[in-house]
């Protein structure tokens, strides 16, 4: 059973249409073809999310978004993605964005990175800016 949960560690995410948002992340994955057993969103501040970036990956700097793959690459996915909604709030303004399709947009980056999406190159970064705007026009259609 796919299950895709939201936590807070010290910052609570607001956001409409919750149960709806859940299970339409939840459809990403049958979409790309990606099993997925478990999904843990983690919602945080920039510090908190710093000091995971600093402790895990050796990187001091902030970052809207960590994903931790947990399973086996030939298991169902099992993850968690941690998510400075602090990023998302001065993402969403620096881009002309409102926050609620910012926190969509970053809430599908994680997904899409755990369904073999990259975006360290240029074309990779591309390919999923339109994954990205795809999911969310399509979850705008849903909602």
């Amino acid at each position: 059973m796919q299950t895709v949960s939201f936590h807070t560690a010290d910052k609570q995410l607001t956001i409409r249409n919750r149960a709806l948002l859940k299970q339409f992340i939840a459809n990403i994955f049958d979409l790309e073809n990606k099993p997925l057993k478990k999904l843990d969103y983690v919602f945080c501040s920039d510090e908190y999310l710093l000091q995971i970036n600093k402790d895990f990956l050796n990187h001091d700097y902030y970052t809207d978004i960590i994903t931790f793959p947990l399973s086996d690459k030939q298991e169902a996915i099992t993850a968690e993605v941690y998510v400075s909604l602090d990023r998302v709030r001065d993402n969403a303004n620096q881009h002309g964005s409102t926050i609620h399709d910012e926190t969509l947009r970053v809430l599908f980056h994680g997904a899409l990175h755990l369904c073999g999406y990259g975006d360290k190159s240029p074309r990779e970064a591309e390919k999923m800016r339109n994954k990205e705007d795809y999911y969310i026009n399509q979850f705008h259609v849903e909602q």
